[in-house]
């Protein structure tokens, strides 16, 4: 492995021009779309098993004079994994476990290792992945070009956080390995770079020491959304997991109701039967619903319920039922508590064939109140309520292009038709305004329908300026791209 050194006194030459579009095998040509289905195009697509071959899809992609994107699990529910008409690089195939050691909980595997291959490997020694997304079918190096969060974001920070080190392929086909003390820019630029610096080789991460297969939940219903905060900000200081989901259809006094969710590692020695509980069978979400309906086709009876009607009546009842009785507490397995996302397999199909956008902006704790009951407002008064509305609280972190705030974010599902696709878009420039001036920031993750401008104003020009230089040194000859890259990056930019 070698460090990536800069050499700012040295002119840098222009990239060189890209060859003539060359005939690809057209065995490789497939659809590629966002994890939302609003948007999708043809692609050529590589899945190498290893970095030899991954090095030979660079070169192949170089001589034929096409852009190279990367995807992992195409989680994304925007075009952030999408690479249109060019090169798609898709790293499933790169999931070995390298290194593990039971005794310090360090792991080291490959970028297309999945949270729940992670997970499953890592359990039965006492150890879970310190940050767990919603579904567990993200790639760890997917989660690190994102800097993915969980539930406790404002706890243990981004996965970044927890990220030891990582070797990085860059487009020349040289790999740098990156900390936080060898090439410390590149480190903290590529995690949450969106793949635009270089390609993860492997990674090596620190697990969360567990004694337990389960976690202590208590769940409970808040009346509005000042309620919603002030649960928030009585609770997560001695929480390690805490969430909120929010009915984004009330209004008035109601504005911001619905139900939390918080849960606690058990301590050392307060389950009894730690040992069978750490068991994978004790933790798997199984095929059926009440062990009758097969989960895979849940998604269908969904459908007809998400309408405005359809889901004013689900989030009253669910309501409901959080309110009769107060506060509840009981155990749950982990797998069962993080991964609900996962409950119902292809829900985002329940949507309808327009699909669906996620807009989750992070909002600084001085502005968010405000600024949330203002969107939820918006949302409403233009008949464009979102469908799934879930809260969280986040911390600062050290990354360059960092989206967390000391602050809360506010993720919304908005249902697309093609009767309504114009009005989202008049929708979400409203709430980017909202947002930016609230002093808010938003996740490239999820994003549909960031514009240059508004990258500008919440990253400011230093930031870009210092991630395009690193892009110099890491890519000269801007090889790595994506639809996303393109949206955000280069288009309106002087």
């Amino acid at each position: 492995m070698t460090h990536l050194r800069s050499h700012p006194n040295k002119e840098r030459r222009p990239a060189a021009p890209r060859p003539a579009l060359a005939v690809l095998p057209t065995d490789h040509l497939e659809e590629v779309g966002a994890w939302g289905r609003v948007t999708s195009s043809l692609s050529y697509v590589y899945r190498p098993a290893t970095a030899e071959a991954l090095h030979e899809v660079l070169l192949l992609a170089r001589r034929s004079g096409r852009t190279v994107g990367l995807r992992g699990g195409g989680n994304s529910y925007g075009d952030a994994a999408m690479n249109s008409e060019q090169v798609v690089v898709d790293l499933r195939r790169m999931n070995r476990i390298l290194d593990w050691n039971p005794e310090t909980g360090v792991i080291r595997l490959e970028p297309g290792v999945t949270l729940s291959e992670l997970w499953q490997y890592v359990l039965e020694d006492g150890w879970w992945p310190p940050v767990a997304t919603g579904t567990s079918f993200t790639t760890m190096g997917g989660s690190a070009a994102m800097n993915v969060h969980g539930k406790n974001a404002y706890k243990a920070g981004p996965i970044g956080d927890h990220i030891l080190e990582f070797d990085l392929m860059l487009p020349s086909g040289e790999t740098i390995t990156c900390s936080r003390e060898a090439n410390s820019d590149v480190f903290h630029a590529a995690i949450g770079g969106f793949g635009m610096l270089g390609i993860f080789t492997s990674l090596t991460l620190k697990m969360k020491r567990i004694y337990s297969g389960l976690l202590d939940v208590e769940t409970c219903a808040r009346a509005n959304l000042d309620e919603m905060f002030a649960y928030f900000d009585e609770h997560t200081g001695h929480s390690d997991y805490c969430v909120g989901w929010i009915d984004s259809l009330a209004g008035g006094k109601a504005l911001g109701q619905g139900d939390v969710h918080r849960a606690n590692y058990l301590p050392e020695g307060a389950d009894p039967i730690a040992a069978q509980t750490l068991r994978l069978e004790n933790q798997h979400l199984g095929p059926n619903l009440f062990g009758v309906v097969p989960r895979s086709i849940i998604w269908l009876f969904m459908r007809p319920m998400l309408s405005n009607v359809g889901v004013r009546f689900v989030n009253f009842g669910k309501h409901l039922l959080g309110s009769v009785g107060g506060v509840k507490r009981y155990r749950q397995p982990h797998a069962q508590f993080h991964f609900l996302l996962d409950y119902v397999p292809d829900f985002k199909r329940a949507y309808g064939p327009g699909g669906l956008i996620q807009y989750q902006p992070f909002i600084p704790k001085e502005t968010a109140g405000d600024a949330f009951g203002d969107i939820l407002t918006l949302c409403r008064r233009r008949g464009l309520p979102n469908y799934l509305t879930v809260l969280k609280r986040h911390k600062p972190d050290d990354f360059l292009m960092t989206y967390a705030v000391d602050g809360f974010s506010l993720a919304m599902d908005f249902r697309v038709t093609s009767e309504n696709r114009q009005r989202m878009v008049w929708l979400t420039r409203e709430m980017d305004e909202i947002v930016l001036d609230a002093g808010g920031r938003f996740y490239f993750a999820k994003d549909s329908t960031l514009r240059p401008e508004v990258a500008r104003a919440y990253l400011g020009d230093e930031t870009i300026a210092r991630f395009r230089e690193l892009k110099r040194r890491c890519d000269p000859d801007d090889l790595l791209q994506t639809d996303l890259w393109r949206r955000v990056f280069q288009e309106g930019w002087n």
